[in-house]
């Protein structure tokens, strides 16, 4: 039996993410010598479809070309929009007949404005969890590397995608090859669902040494909701230390204090919503808890070296010159 896989690609999508999947497929083939895996490159429109990293891919079919596929996942940086305004509802046809439709990283972005989600938890990366909230506050997503159900599955990025391609081999030749097709490529291990993704968490400045547990937990819980930020007190209070204790770890951890560090925390998910969204400045600015906008866009300058309005004008003529979205992971 041979399991079908579609890659529906948009510009700008991120290449890892392809290769991530279709490697361990192939080999998973070479080392059961069979074709238990088929793949196809498919485009909305243009048969020549442009990857984050410049390289063209030629696709081998388009979208509504009558698809037999067991998966389609989706592929793309956040902003990707459907060209075609068929393809959502093409998407929800395959859905409807059987295809499990999902999305590697940005990809969460479009499979969601096509209308498939019917209130499945998404994986959704780190660096988009600001700007997906924003956009869709009422879809339920997760910070792990992977989540599946019965008709979808995300993954977060192409670790992640890797180990969503360990997974259908696992299920489609069993454990024995999947863990010879991981070793091939020195993956550690098959990550399945459950398990959180790891988020770059500040170092030490002087001695390069992760954050301690204690830092690391508060910084978690006042990512939480950066709407309604925590106070010191609070984040104190919920680790049962003293907001003194929790100063001083901060300062020996960050060389900063806990509300430096936090006002970093809220920039850089202001940053993703400039980026990935149209939200207005105000809306962005309520979003990571600002009031007002005029401490938010100070802030931001402070942070970035140009005002919000500067950085979107800045991102947009990017896009418009190279075609090409930033970042995509």
């Amino acid at each position: 039996m041979t399991t079908r896989i579609g890659f529906l690609l948009f510009p700008g999508f991120p290449m890892a993410c392809l290769t991530s999947v279709i490697e361990p497929l192939r080999a998973a083939n070479e080392i059961s010598g069979t074709r238990s895996f088929e793949w196809r490159l498919i485009a909305e429109g243009e048969r020549r479809v442009f990857s984050s990293a410049g390289i063209a891919f030629e696709s081998d079919a388009a979208l509504g070309d009558g698809e037999d596929l067991d998966y389609l996942l989706l592929l793309s940086a956040p902003g990707s929009r459907f060209v075609n305004p068929r393809s959502a509802a093409l998407l929800r046809m395959l859905d409807r007949h059987g295809t499990t439709v999902g999305a590697i990283s940005g990809g969460v972005f479009p499979l969601v404005r096509s209308g498939v989600v019917r209130g499945e938890t998404l994986s959704v990366h780190w660096c988009y969890e600001a700007a997906f909230a924003a956009e869709f506050p009422e879809i339920r997503r997760s910070d792990e590397v992977i989540e599946v159900s019965e008709r979808r599955i995300t993954a977060s990025g192409a670790a992640a995608a890797f180990d969503v391609a360990l997974r259908l081999i696992d299920t489609a030749l069993g454990p024995g090859v999947a863990d010879e097709v991981a070793c091939w490529f020195q993956h550690p291990m098959m990550r399945k669902a459950g398990v959180r993704q790891t988020l770059p968490l500040r170092q030490t400045a002087e001695s390069g040494k992760e954050l301690s547990p204690l830092v690391a937990r508060a910084i978690r819980i006042f990512a939480e909701d950066l709407a309604a930020p925590a106070t010191v007190a609070d984040v104190a209070e919920r680790l049962n230390i003293t907001p003194r204790h929790l100063e001083r770890s901060f300062k020996q951890a960050t060389g900063q204090n806990p509300t430096a560090y936090f006002r970093h925390l809220r920039m850089q998910a202001a940053r993703q919503i400039v980026m990935y969204t149209n939200d207005s400045i105000a809306d962005v600015a309520a979003a990571v808890g600002y009031a007002n906008t005029r401490p938010f866009v100070r802030q931001y300058r402070d942070a970035f070296g140009l005002t919000p309005q500067e950085d979107r004008k800045r991102i947009n003529l990017y896009r418009t010159e190279g075609n090409l979205p930033v970042p995509s992971v």
